[in-house]
């Protein structure tokens, strides 16, 4: 039988543990974005059914986020229910999404998106510049 140096065992471990851990941030990751995407899709179903845009915003969505924080804590604010909406809307087949994809780059690339729409090309968003 032969023995494996310490120093390669280590190695293996090592590489057996790396590769454990990017599957399961693969998974988890995956799993994360249907997640939101079947949150997006029920609450646009849900606001389609004749209500008015204005009073789901006030009145569902707030109701939606209280009751779903106290089941399940921070993450669930009506900011984080409107992005899961935008997300929906965004990429309302969820074939088309790429689960290689984090959700932090889901929203970079939604925000993007309403700058290049609806900001004019010269606008700046932080600051004017002084005129001399």
């Amino acid at each position: 039988m032969m023995e494996i140096s310490e120093d390669s065992l280590f190695q293996s471990v090592k590489e057996i543990i790396r590769q454990s851990r990017e599957k399961v941030f693969r998974i988890a990751n995956s799993t994360l974005l249907l997640t939101y995407w079947e949150i997006g899709k029920l609450i646009v179903e849900d606001e389609q059914q004749g209500k008015e845009r204005a009073e789901y915003g006030k009145y569902t969505l707030k109701k939606l986020s209280e009751k779903l924080t106290l089941e399940f804590g921070k993450g669930f604010d009506e900011s984080n229910l409107r992005n899961r909406h935008s997300f929906y809307h965004a990429f309302p087949i969820c074939d088309a999404l790429r689960h290689i994809l984090s959700w932090t780059y889901y929203i970079f690339f939604q925000l993007k998106m309403i700058k290049t729409i609806y900001l004019p090309a010269n606008t700046c968003c932080t600051s004017q510049k002084k005129k001399n």
